[in-house]
């Protein structure tokens, strides 16, 4: 019902995407879930050849010039397919955004493009066990060496670890900590990049999510993205793709469990009638329906704040925050209306569950993201106010007389 909003080419755009999600072999999920898939090349090579990947990217590169409003449309429709894949299928969009916007043209030959059309694969190195959302607290290093960078260091929860052809490193570059002294590297695997570990994961099962080692890796300098020590300008531009698609995928996974639950709410009778008639069970199905819509709204708005150039980073913290947890409210509302079935296998509402559990954590917990909306909005009501003496008198013995004077 919201294809309306979209243009003709939008609209063609996210109809590709549907019939994309229809070829992915229901086996292919399957193995994911159940470990025996580590990392899905052929889900992306097929994405890339239908043109899907990246979809505002300049043609040239091999995206489609569209908006954030389509992407977000595409995303969703990728996000009944789960958190893994629709990881995956982001991973393009968001590595993108920094060699779109900072990279040297030689870089988008190298790495965007072919990334684009499927025929190379990237993963992000942000986290390290030092710490997950003290990002700029770094401690990986790449010390230059005449025109390279040795590097040294780890990073974990790295999806795709297992798969990909090269990795954006968030690395140590200056001296100290703090943010001015961080870059991103583009750095091709190699036999110095060592995948010490793939985790067992609750869910999002099949993205080769690893930790990773680097011992001496050289990368020559003109891999670096933007200036040196430029990384926390990029890092804050990466992290609207980062969380703009983790909003769209979170709306799209609970979209799909609460059809599962619907569907089966027809079907399933109980005192002589179809359970839906019931207002315990009807009544959860409406709850998260409107939560979706509120979400999918907030992710459009976003999405277009962005578009427009504007200042979106509240919005796009709303989005991500607001998004995933209903996607959670949803997965855990079908969960109930299909009773004791839907927390067996026999329906994928229990792998959503799984999968969607992770969304309020990754791309910055849910948590970061209040901590964001409050900071703009404080930092917007600075500048303004609707009500004259808001703050009162404080000699008056009864200030909140004068605060709508």
């Amino acid at each position: 019902m919201w294809d309306y909003l979209l243009t003709k080419e939008e609209r063609a755009y996210v109809e590709a995407v549907r019939e994309f999600v229809k070829w992915v072999p229901a086996d292919l999920l399957r193995r994911m879930d159940a470990n025996e898939v580590q990392y899905p090349r052929k889900f992306l090579v097929e994405a890339g050849r239908r043109g899907l990947l990246g979809p505002r990217f300049p043609r040239e590169y091999g995206g489609s010039g569209l908006s954030w409003k389509a992407e977000i449309a595409g995303i969703e429709e990728i996000g009944v397919l789960g958190s893994a894949l629709s990881c995956l299928f982001v991973l393009p969009s968001i590595v993108g955004e920094a060699l779109n916007t900072f990279g040297t043209e030689e870089q988008k030959q190298k790495y965007l493009k072919p990334m684009l059309k499927g025929e190379k694969f990237v993963a992000e190195a942000l986290t390290e066990p030092r710490g997950g959302s003290d990002f700029f607290g770094a401690q990986t290093t790449a010390v230059p060496q005449g025109d390279t960078f040795v590097l040294n260091g780890q990073k974990r929860f790295v999806v795709g670890a297992e798969g990909a052809d090269f990795f954006a490193v968030y690395t140590r570059t200056g001296q100290g900590e703090g943010k001015n002294s961080i870059s991103l590297i583009l750095v091709d695997k190699d036999d110095t990049v060592l995948v010490r570990k793939v985790y067992g994961l609750m869910g999002t099962r099949g993205g080769g999510t690893g930790r990773l080692v680097f011992k001496n890796t050289v990368v020559p300098r003109s891999n670096l993205v933007g200036k040196l020590n430029q990384g926390a300008v990029i890092f804050n531009r990466m992290m609207i793709p980062e969380r703009m698609t983790s909003a769209a995928g979170g709306v799209g996974t609970g979209r799909a469990a609460l059809e599962v639950a619907a569907r089966y709410a027809e079907k399933r009778r109980a005192f002589g009638r179809p359970i839906r008639k019931f207002q315990a069970v009807s009544f959860k199905i409406a709850d998260a329906v409107t939560q979706l819509d509120a979400a999918r709204s907030l992710n459009i708005i976003a999405g277009d704040a962005v578009d427009r150039g504007l200042d979106a980073r509240r919005l796009v913290s709303e989005a991500k925050k607001f998004a995933t947890e209903a996607g959670w409210l949803a997965v855990n509302h079908a969960m109930q209306v299909m009773g004791g079935i839907g927390y067996t296998t026999v329906y994928p509402v229990e792998k959503y569950f799984r999968d969607l559990r992770l969304t309020m954590i990754w791309t910055g917990t849910n948590e970061i993201m209040n901590l964001l909306i409050q900071h703009e909005y404080f930092k917007e009501l600075g500048g303004r106010s609707w009500v004259r003496n808001i703050e009162g008198d404080a000699t008056d013995p009864d200030p909140e007389e004068k605060v709508f004077e």
